[in-house]
């Protein structure tokens, strides 16, 4: 079919008016956003639970042609925006700006919350437990590299509990100061990026940069500040470090790993209530005789609970003693788990909820 001047006049004309209804219902959503706030008085205005229950059936009855991936991006960024004017949140991550961690945090709560990066994991739980941000985002595990052991640990001794997780495609992009049109490769003399992102990229490294100083540092955002400052180096990471520096990508996705992903978990001071579709993450340790393992796995048999992942972590109290970082399906208040938990509570030396949160939307 030819299209005519006539044609595309006209069905701009159309995108125009349903524009004008998008602006019009937006505004609505907004408004009754406001009066959602004003009737929950002191409780927070983000609900994890309600907002995953919102995107699935958003998601499920999706008829497309938007993707479900789409629905789910626009509707993150206009509940973001109408929970804006109930109160602006706070989101702590793991900085500097430009690294994944931050993605994972304009993800979850969509570019309308206020992102406060910090050095370290540590301060990370510690500005969430200090007030100093309402939420937090961490790297938990990475599908190529594994668990990341610094959060178990944190999340064993802290006052915080998971309340909501977030995976990030990890998109591993060669990035450099130069034009689109120069991307010899043969001028690159060293190449910054942080440690995992240099392991998760050794192929291609090996096959492309063979010559090139491979140098580690603190983070991807880090390395491309470096790379930005001479003209013979370049830096691995994603696109949002690669725009904070004015930086060029000459070679994308160069990661090994094809599907590499990386899940985070949203920390905060509340509990939030069951959505329907939950993940529960426990610690717990148990005493060192026969048969203490097989007691500590019977009662999830028993009530029918599927565990996910299992994760040991030295005890910091005893030597050669571990605690299990466990990841079950359902929450902690569904009566399956919950009467597992009770019985597991009378044969194991330590229990802790590290949180029921829903599973996440993707």
């Amino acid at each position: 079919m030819i299209m005519t001047d006539v044609n595309l006049t006209e069905l701009r004309a159309q995108i125009d008016a349903v524009d004008d209804q998008i602006l019009t219902l937006l505004n609505a959503r907004g408004r009754l956003a406001q009066s959602v706030g004003h009737s929950k008085g002191a409780t927070p205005v983000y609900r994890p639970e309600r907002e995953a229950q919102v995107l699935r059936r958003l998601t499920e009855q999706n008829a497309g042609p938007l993707t479900a991936g789409s629905v789910s991006i626009l509707f993150r960024e206009i509940m973001s925006a109408c929970r804006s004017l109930e109160q602006p949140l706070s989101v702590a991550y793991l900085g500097p700006q430009g690294t994944f961690s931050e993605q994972a945090a304009i993800k979850q709560f969509g570019q309308s919350a206020t992102r406060l990066p910090v050095a370290t994991l540590d301060e990370v739980f510690r500005a969430v437990e200090r007030g100093e941000a309402h939420y937090g985002v961490v790297p938990i595990e990475n599908s190529t590299e594994g668990v990341i052991t610094r959060t178990l640990d944190l999340l064993l001794d802290a006052d915080l509990v998971i309340c909501g997780e977030v995976f990030v495609r990890v998109r591993q992009n060669l990035m450099r100061r130069v034009s689109d049109l120069e991307i010899d490769l043969e001028t690159i003399r060293v190449v910054y990026s942080h440690a995992q992102s240099l392991a998760q990229c050794q192929g291609w490294l090996r096959q492309n940069l063979p010559a090139a100083e491979q140098v580690s540092v603190a983070s991807n955002s880090e390395a491309a500040r470096l790379a930005a400052e001479r003209d013979d180096a370049a830096a691995i990471g994603g696109e949002l470090a690669a725009d904070y520096h004015g930086l060029q990508l000459i070679a994308r996705d160069i990661e090994d790993a094809t599907r590499n992903t990386t899940r985070f978990v949203v920390l905060a001071h509340e509990a939030v209530p069951p959505s329907g579709r939950d993940r529960t993450s426990l610690a717990v340790s148990i005493s060192n005789r026969p048969g203490a393992l097989v007691e500590l796995l019977a009662p999830f048999a028993t009530h029918g609970i599927n565990l996910i992942s299992w994760n040991t972590r030295p005890a910091r109290n005893e030597l050669w003693e571990y605690v299990f970082c466990v990841d079950a399906e359902g929450h902690a208040n569904d009566p399956a788990l919950k009467a597992a938990l009770i019985d597991l509570e009378k044969t194991v030396a330590f229990l802790k909820v590290l949180g029921s949160y829903p599973v996440a939307v993707q």
